[in-house]
This record gives C-alpha cells, sequence and structure tokens, in this order.
C-alpha cells in the first residue's frame, strides 16, 4: 500500500511539474550592454533565467569580437526565459523600456553603434502588437520619436560562458563600468521626468 501511495505521489508531482512548464517562455531584448539588460528581468517573480547572446544578424555563431567591432547585423541581446502564468509579456515590455533609452539612434549610453540598438525581438503576433502598442505609449509619454526597432525574432547565439550572470559574478567591476558608461544617469533623465509628467 505504501508503495502505491508513493507512485501515485510521484505522478501527481511529475503532472504538476508539467503543468507548470506548458507557460514557459521566452522574450529577446536588445538594450545596449547585455550585462546590464540581465539584472532587472532577473529580479522579476515568474523569470526563471537570463542569458546573454546575439541575435539580428546575418553571421552563424558570432564571437563577442565579431559582433562587438560591428558589421554582423547582430545587436547584444538578452534572452528572458519566463513562466507567463507568473509574469506577463506585457510586464517584461514595462521592464524593457524602464531600462533603454529608446529616443539613442546611435546604441545605448556609452555604447556606440548599431550593435548596441534598442530592439524587441517578438516571437508571436500578440508579441508584435503589445510591443507596437507600447512603443505609441512611451512615444506618447516621452512627447518624442522613438527609434527602437520591433522586428521578428531570429536565431539566438549565447554569448560566452565569461560574459553570463556577470553582474553577480563580477560586481564590482559591473557596478564601475554601469557608473562609468553612464547608463543610470540617461535613465534618470529619460525616465524620471516621464514619470514627473
Amino acid at each position: 500500500m505504501r508503495g502505491l501511495i508513493a507512485v501515485l505521489l510521484l505522478l501527481v508531482a511529475v503532472a504538476g511539474s508539467a503543468e507548470e512548464s506548458k507557460n514557459i517562455r521566452t522574450a529577446i531584448f536588445a538594450g545596449g550592454c547585455f550585462w546590464c539588460m540581465e539584472p532587472p528581468f532577473d529580479q522579476l517573480d515568474g523569470v526563471l533565467q537570463t542569458t546573454s547572446g546575439y541575435s539580428g544578424g546575418h553571421v552563424k555563431n558570432p564571437s563577442y569580437e565579431q559582433v562587438s567591432a560591428g558589421g554582423t547585423g547582430h545587436a547584444e541581446v538578452v534572452q528572458v526565459t519566463y513562466d507567463a502564468d507568473k509574469v506577463s509579456y506585457a510586464k517584461l515590455l514595462d521592464v524593457f523600456w524602464r531600462n533603454v533609452d529608446p529616443v539613442d539612434k546611435g546604441g545605448q549610453f556609452c555604447d556606440r553603434g548599431d550593435q548596441y540598438r534598442s530592439e524587441i525581438f517578438y516571437g508571436t503576433e500578440e508579441e508584435k502588437k503589445l510591443a507596437e502598442a507600447s512603443k505609441k505609449q512611451v512615444a506618447a509619454k516621452l512627447g518624442k520619436k522613438v527609434v527602437t526597432q520591433i522586428k521578428p525574432a531570429s536565431i539566438f547565439y549565447p554569448a560566452e560562458r565569461y560574459h553570463q550572470d556577470y553582474y553577480q559574478r563580477n560586481p564590482v567591476r559591473y557596478k564601475y563600468y554601469r557608473y562609468r558608461c553612464g547608463r543610470d544617469q540617461r535613465l534618470e533623465e529619460v525616465w524620471g521626468r516621464a514619470s514627473a509628467e
């Protein structure tokens, strides 16, 4: 009898975990330095993992050196793996916007070039609609043209291991880089004014 109960409990646990994973999805965002895009998503309840990488270009299996030099068409991106039962795509979009300068067409913060552009890579038509609607809201809120691109998702290439979770493994270097890049100062300029309206 105990054996039967144990088997039943195991089956219930497996079925439960299988049900939980039905709504596991991914989203890809470009917002300049990928190190800086991981923390805001990692803080969200429902986000299971963030992975730094490259997407949007034409070079297969690009290296950091190739992407950062420009000419590959790829942007530094973060792939967000999340439980859609706990956090919505709309919420991810909100976090994305608050962590980019959507009016800068030359890159993001101190990182210049197309490889550091802000971009939303949608996976479904519903995501495309949500992204486009959110872009209109941001433009209205800021009163400026938003240059962030919205394009269909393409192949995601994970970045080299030493780039993953950089902010956790190298907190002092990460904080220094982020400060030196002027990221938080510019975000406050952009979104501080918008929030005050």
